[in-house]
């Protein structure tokens, strides 16, 4: 019928958006308020838009388990989905290396642009990425220092990261180290790979060699949320204080 004709054209005309996030589904009692999807919805509304309206959804989440994020952007592809929204630096990677033709906006990221290839520069991105960025290693070494300035006494510090050099990386490590010298404390720099084995591990270290102050990188490993809970109980455990990067 007509009106059945109407309802399908309707349906195919309403615009189909992607979201790709790495975090555990909602439905898992152990996920954590995804801040960024909320705002990101509020945005809409204030908009005018109204999901399941005047737009849908199509959520996909990898469950922390970071090998499935290419085969869910490359579903959302498939879906024909008209923009691909990602909550972090490696989501909006993973988006990027299966289209250059469907945008995509991170909510989020060190340097999703830049480093992962899929823009020039941060100031003419170009290419079909967009979004925000917490591009700002520096804050790594104001992080040290505030640690330090709670703890006057301690000589020894680690700081805690994940896997892998990325220029953004590879540059707050540098940044961070030039401020140990200059504050005359030792910064440790220790790498996890893996999740918890590596932090148990890595505390292991610390506890050996009596350091005295903790801070938290970043990295895929590290900014998994079961994982920044596991290092906020391994530090109590110790005992040792800690700064963080990122929200636990």
């Amino acid at each position: 019928s007509s009106t059945v004709i109407a309802e399908a054209q309707q349906a195919k005309s309403i615009p189909k958006i992607g979201y790709l996030s790495r975090e555990l589904h909602p439905a898992d009692s152990r996920a954590s308020s995804d801040m960024r999807l909320a705002v990101f919805r509020q945005g809409l509304r204030q908009l005018g838009y109204s999901e399941g309206k005047n737009f849908i959804v199509e959520y996909r989440y990898a469950d922390e388990r970071l090998e499935r994020l290419p085969a869910l952007a490359e579903e959302l592809v498939r879906l024909n989905v008209d923009i691909i929204v990602t909550d972090t630096t490696l989501t909006a990677r993973a988006a990027r290396n299966v289209t250059t033709t469907i945008p995509i906006v991170f909510l989020s990221g060190s340097d999703p642009t830049v480093s992962g290839g899929g823009a020039a520069s941060l100031a003419r991105p170009g290419g079909n990425m967009t979004g925000f960025t917490n591009f700002a290693g520096e804050l790594r070494g104001k992080r040290l220092e505030l640690l330090k300035e709670v703890l006057p006494k301690v000589s020894r510090f680690a700081l805690l990261e994940g896997p892998g050099r990325t220029a953004y990386r590879e540059k707050s490590v540098a940044d961070t180290e030039v401020v140990a010298q200059a504050l005359g404390v030792k910064l440790q720099v220790i790498e996890v790979k893996e999740d918890h084995p590596d932090f148990d591990a890595a505390f292991r270290r610390i506890a050996k060699e009596r350091i005295g102050g903790l801070v938290v990188g970043t990295g895929s490993i590290i900014s998994l949320t079961l994982s920044r809970r596991k290092i906020l109980g391994l530090a109590e455990q110790a005992r040792i204080p800690a700064i963080y990067d990122t929200e636990s």
